[in-house]
């Protein structure tokens, strides 16, 4: 009786491709992990998240050449989706239409640009309700409210953001946040449907190992917005830190940021070549469409443009 063979070995550079498929997996769910952690780790992490789509497939097909355990390739790509489904909008759904619809957008106008008045005339022309502009300077706060001022009658303007609404605005006021000077709003819009609280914040930018003053501005947003007792709120701006940014968890505890109404992840940062997301609308208490980025002037931001039917 013949004896039972010895199964071949793996010979050549099949056990080295092998082992540099599981260094990379290892790098990809430490780096995806990252996103649980404050500060610089968690920044950094998140502003890579949804680009780790690459090396994940990577593993996947590597994994399924050289591994003799094929489905530990999947674990990976399943962490990543998992990672991104709660604060990407990667995944389309339809724009909210109809009557009772309040269009809200924002844009970071840079300042500098001289082309704020393009800017909120291409929101006007996408029939915004609600515009929040950042990064104003003298000369292009001027220009906004030259623009705006037979569309958007009502306005509240103060330091580098402003809010211009078709509805009163009431009771409002400067914030600054922790940082001393004022980047940041609050504002009631008596709207048809009712009273809707909205912050605008144009957050301190982020430099690596100095984000002090950015965590800072938005960890005192979240505990305003968490003492916030209106059914409906908006908070729109230029946040300096992508949706998974363990900097916004207490934002993103409270609010939903609409999902995009096509494919794709809405970076809105550089505008030549969008490759993060720093921009966002989150709300509360409406049914959200579609949110989608477009080019409103001149500006290195994209805008954000958003459809949101008030819940009875």
């Amino acid at each position: 009786m013949s004896q039972p063979q010895p199964r071949p070995q793996p010979t050549g550079r099949a056990p080295i491709r092998a082992g540099l498929v599981a260094a990379l997996m290892v790098l990809l769910l430490v780096v995806i992990a990252g996103v649980a952690v404050p500060g610089l780790a968690g920044t950094l992490s998140a502003v890579t998240l949804p680009w780790l789509w690459l090396p994940a497939a990577l593993v996947v097909v590597g994994g399924f050449c050289w591994w003799r355990r094929r489905w530990i390739a999947l674990i990976p790509a399943v962490v990543w989706i998992i990672a991104t489904a709660s604060s990407l909008t990667w995944f389309p759904v339809g724009a909210a239409e109809g009557d009772g619809v309040i269009v809200a957008a924002s844009q970071n106008v840079e300042a500098g640009s001289g082309t704020a008045a393009q800017s909120a005339a291409a929101l006007v022309d996408r029939s915004a309700d609600v515009i929040a502009l950042t990064e104003l300077d003298a000369q292009s706060r001027d220009d906004a409210i030259e623009a705006l001022a037979q569309s958007h009658p009502y306005r509240y303007v103060v330091g580098t953001v402003g809010l211009w609404s078709t509805s009163p605005i009431i009771d409002a006021e400067a914030l600054d946040l922790g940082l001393g000077w004022r980047r940041a709003l609050r504002a009631e819009i008596e709207s048809p449907a009712g009273p809707i609280s909205v912050y605008v914040v144009h957050a301190a930018s982020f430099r690596p190992g100095a984000q002090g003053e950015r965590d800072a501005m938005l960890s005192a947003l979240g505990d305003l917005i968490a003492q916030d007792d209106h059914d409906r709120i908006l908070a729109l701006g230029d946040f300096n830190a992508a949706g998974a940014d363990p900097v916004l968890a207490s934002i993103r505890s409270r609010l939903t940021e609409p999902r995009q109404s096509s494919f794709g992840f809405g970076f809105t940062w550089p505008a030549s070549l969008p490759s993060t997301r720093i921009d966002h609308i989150f709300q509360r208490g409406f049914d959200a469409g579609g949110a989608e980025t477009l080019r409103a002037g001149a500006s290195d931001h994209l805008a954000i443009l958003v459809g949101l039917r008030p819940r009875s």
